[in-house]
């Protein structure tokens, strides 16, 4: 039996512009340390510019995965979604959306993100509980915290 919660506060687009802009600066900052460690940060002798991007790139890809896929999957929130106020939840039961939803949720990002997450920007402000596509096919809403 699935018991529905009270109407969430869904008013937190601003919010969530202001979460993943410091997601970004927090990504950015991860990028940078796996850079250093990698050793990707200046060529030598044998830099073969194609695997380094690609190896980088790949390493990078992953990193976002997780970091979205365990944050907010196990704990509704990301670091920018924590300074902001505000968390994912599964829409029908207000709980933390568990790490398939956090999958789903992520791997839409690759459409909800293109033109630097105009297109998601738009579908949300344009939906009635205030969803990008990744909330819509995970089944979770972003919320005040």
């Amino acid at each position: 039996m699935t018991y529905l919660y009270a109407q969430p506060n869904v008013r937190v687009t601003g919010r969530r512009v202001v979460a993943t802009l410091l997601d970004g600066i927090v990504l950015g900052a991860i990028a940078s340390l796996l850079a250093r460690f990698f050793g990707t940060g200046r060529p030598s002798s044998g830099f073969d510019m194609t695997t380094l991007t690609f190896g980088g790139g790949l390493r990078l890809f992953v990193v976002v995965l997780l970091y979205y896929t365990l944050l907010e999957g196990l704990t509704g929130r990301t670091v920018g979604k924590f300074v902001t106020g505000i968390r994912v939840v599964d829409a029908q039961t207000g709980r933390v959306p568990g790490l398939l939803s956090g999958f789903v949720r992520t791997l839409w990002r690759l459409i909800d993100g293109i033109l630097a997450y105009l297109v998601g920007f738009l579908i949300v402000i344009n939906s009635d509980r205030r969803r990008r596509l990744g909330d819509m096919f995970a089944k979770t809403l972003v919320v005040r915290a």
